[in-house]
């Protein structure tokens, strides 16, 4: 086996080398709780098949509550105390249809949650759906920036409103989330074998996911499936949460700056650790718990597989549907320039 690194992080050539040969958590639980979560996390899912090439990844995922993309989305603020840092709100559409609306201009965010989701969605792995839309906001504070309209609404553009992947999050009380410590759970699963686990780690590497703490991940039930007891799930799905900081290099920090959507950070950050070998590229940030990950020759061959079928055409539909043009090529510096498709 022989992995070995681009010098540049440039997507073909990216495929092109992936495709060569190549602790604890939360807080103290009962054992009654740690063996009921070893029971649900070593029945999990990780990847269901897609057909990659017919995926339209400018559209994105056509189901009830889908946005074309740029359209112009009118909601009411709702004054709600939403988690993370990063610039965003909760809007009302209609009566009763809230929604995570994510904006501005310099949040990378805006641009790392398309990027990441809809490569994440089109290969079969599971991902929240992102669509980047125009947000006009019926009542929204001064302070949060918009353009304000003579009708006393604020526009919000560039903005993404969030809509989550359907099935219920598990556990329902406690924590939640999963350490990437914990696939190791997964591992004698007949649902996601090897090659599942260590294409989502190489992924994980491929987007650098900086910020790999257990809140950014999900255990799902899946919609078709009924909780069965209290603490069980009858078809547990894992899957990556928040993928705002991906796109940039990982960094100790998760410096937003380097590791959201710093493009000339992403093409010159090298898949594999070393020339040779298999171990991938990830160094661990303080919140993370991803960290240089073994990557074995199933994993490497599957994810390269799934890679390959990707057209030019869905290449740049993804970084279309991202609006990577409004977002500097490297965010710390201004003379970089606008980032363009090409």
């Amino acid at each position: 086996m022989s992995c070995r690194s681009p010098n540049h992080f440039v997507w073909i050539v990216v495929v092109a080398s992936v495709a060569t040969a190549c602790a604890t958590f939360g807080p103290r639980v009962s054992p009654e709780q740690a063996a009921a979560r070893k029971a649900v996390l070593g029945r999990a899912e990780i990847w269901r098949q897609t057909n990659v090439r017919t995926m339209d990844v400018k559209r994105g995922p056509q189901q009830p509550g889908a946005f074309p993309f740029g359209a112009t989305v009118v909601c009411s603020y709702r004054d709600k105390q939403l988690e993370g840092h990063s610039p965003k709100f909760a809007c009302v559409i209609g009566s009763d249809d809230e929604v995570k609306v994510k904006f501005g201009g310099a949040n990378g965010e805006v641009y790392g949650e398309v990027l990441a989701t809809r490569l994440l969605w089109a290969l079969g792995f599971g991902a929240d759906r992102m669509y980047p839309v125009n947000v006009v906001c019926r009542g929204c504070p001064d302070e949060f920036g918009g353009t304000r309209l003579p009708n006393g609404d604020s526009r919000f553009n560039p903005a993404v409103i969030e809509r989550k992947m359907p099935g219920s999050e598990w556990p329902r009380e406690g924590s939640s989330g999963w350490s990437w410590n914990e696939l190791d759970e997964v591992r004698a699963s007949a649902r996601a074998s090897r090659a599942h686990r260590d294409a989502l780690e190489l992924l994980a590497v491929f987007l650098q996911h900086t910020d790999s703490k257990p809140e950014q991940q999900r255990v799902l039930c899946l919609p078709s499936q009924r909780v069965r007891t209290r603490g069980s799930c009858g078809l547990p799905f894992l899957m990556i949460n928040d993928v705002g900081l991906t796109f940039g290099r990982a960094n100790r920090t998760n410096a937003a700056e380097t590791g959201s959507v710093n493009l000339v950070a992403w093409r010159e950050t090298p898949v594999w650790k070393e020339p040779t070998g298999c171990a991938g590229n990830l160094p661990k940030s303080f919140t993370g718990t991803l960290e240089n990950p073994l990557i074995s020759e199933e994993g490497r061959r599957f994810l390269a597989a799934l890679l390959s079928q990707l057209s030019e055409r869905q290449i740049r539909d993804l970084f279309e549907a991202a609006r990577v043009q409004l977002r500097l090529r490297n965010p710390a510096d201004v003379s970089s320039g606008f980032a363009t498709t090409d």
